[in-house]
């Protein structure tokens, strides 16, 4: 009888979810419900809208200066949101 190494059901998991090609679009929802957590609540409120397409995350902002001060910080946003997931799921952030 061959016997493997133990394997960790997280790790099994992922590796279905790969496998099945789920992994990217699990790390898409993670990603959307991780924005009030990394932003905060002041800024969520003025947030409407968030989706993914094409490894961009579109942010649909109800105020004109929060887009500006969110504006110079995309690429933080950006590299906050992918450690959130621990996974490099989007490229960049846009506000509409």
């Amino acid at each position: 009888m061959i016997r493997n190494k133990p394997k960790q059901i997280g790790d099994l998991l992922m590796q279905f979810l790969r496998s099945e090609g789920l992994e990217t679009p699990l790390l898409e929802h993670r990603i959307v419900n991780a924005w009030p957590a990394v932003m905060g609540e002041a800024v969520s409120k003025y947030t409407s809208e968030l989706y993914i397409k094409n490894s961009v995350l579109w942010v649909k902002l109800k105020s004109p200066a929060l887009k500006q001060n969110l504006l110079m910080m995309h690429g933080e946003i950006t590299r906050k949101l992918n450690a959130y997931v621990q996974s490099q799921v989007i490229t960049d952030v846009h506000f509409l």
